[in-house]
């Protein structure tokens, strides 16, 4: 008897939304940080029961803590001018960040260790952007520097220089990804990207609806750093081959700069992620982005919409009027 061709399942296409909106986020231990206009929210997922058993545990409840924002660019107007609104910015969403972190790290811990002092936190985060600056843009300079005798013009040196910093930044999230406690970190960053993404498309706010997305995001983190990379190289590029000691010093004064020129790239990118050719110039950033996120499951996507829907419980972005939206620059 003859059989007719076998059919196949056909995969759910991957949505991608087509506009930005004025909501940003980042993952935390087991959670999420979603923040919109004048309003940010962290939900976690707080550890269940710890009874041994040989059945499946449900997972724990989610904790949501909302607070208001009122945007540091807001409070100058020199804030919001170009190139510095980038440094504003990326200062407050550091700020904002790392709070997010204590909240989301002490919920994991029994009541009475869960309080972690605003010093602790200041001395990580102060620890974490002098590694940055050291690992980035101090060792680089070091290295090139030790054959910057053998090389014959400027232009050869700074682009050696640009090349080992951004192997140096692929190598460190390659490292990253080999840590296993991380993976949840990604897998609650792949759900904010989508939740972000669903809200974004206008479409029902659901683990099941979110899931449809994808898990990378023009406006993340992780294509800004790669931006950052590249985006220093033409910095740095006209100070030529002065003495060591001088190349240290504008490499560590020189990253405001390339953080500014950076978040200026990434928002207008974001802003016209219809055009091909823009898409083409995204498209490194967005593959880098496959390293620092995975594919959810239904309960992070639960814990990131419970965050946004913090936030939307406050305030509606999509219908901020140009006022409430001065100042607000967000990354995903």
């Amino acid at each position: 008897m003859r059989r007719g061709p076998v059919s196949r399942p056909r995969e759910t296409p991957t949505l991608v939304a087509k506009r930005d909106a004025p909501v940003g986020g980042q993952a935390v231990l087991e959670g999420v940080m979603m923040r919109g206009v004048s309003t940010w929210a962290v939900a976690v997922r707080k550890p269940g029961p710890d009874e041994p058993t040989e059945a499946p545990q449900p997972p724990g409840e989610i904790a949501v803590t909302s607070f208001p924002l009122v945007s540091w660019t807001r409070r100058r107007r020199v804030y919001r001018w170009p190139l510095i609104r980038g440094v504003v910015a990326m200062a407050e969403s550091l700020a904002i960040g790392m709070r997010a972190l204590s909240i989301s790290a002490g919920a994991q811990l029994p009541e009475e260790e869960q309080e972690v002092s605003s010093a602790t936190w200041t001395g990580a985060v102060v620890v974490a952007v002098v590694f940055a600056i050291a690992v980035f843009f101090v060792l680089p300079i070091g290295i090139t520097s030790l054959i910057k005798h053998q090389i014959g013009s400027s232009f050869t040196f700074w682009l050696i220089e640009g090349i080992v910093r951004t192997a140096i930044f692929l190598g460190y999230l390659l490292l990253l990804t080999r840590i296993r406690d991380l993976r949840r970190v990604f897998e609650y960053h792949g759900a904010e990207h989508k939740v972000i993404s669903c809200y974004e498309a206008e479409d029902e706010l659901t683990p099941e609806r979110a899931k449809l997305y994808s898990r990378l995001h023009p406006r993340c983190g992780t294509s800004f750093l790669l931006i950052v990379m590249i985006v220093a190289i033409f910095v740095f590029a006209p100070i030529g081959l002065p003495a060591w000691y001088i190349l240290v010093a504008t490499r560590i004064l020189g990253v405001p700069v390339i953080a500014g020129v950076s978040f200026e790239v990434i928002k207008w990118a974001g802003r016209n992620r219809r055009r091909r050719w823009v898409r083409v110039v995204m498209y490194p950033g967005l593959q880098l982005q496959k390293l620092t996120t995975r594919e959810p499951d239904l309960d992070e996507l639960a814990v990131a919409i419970a965050a946004l829907n913090a936030v939307l419980a406050v305030e509606t972005p999509g219908a901020a009027s140009a006022q409430d939206l001065v100042g607000v620059e967000l990354v995903a």
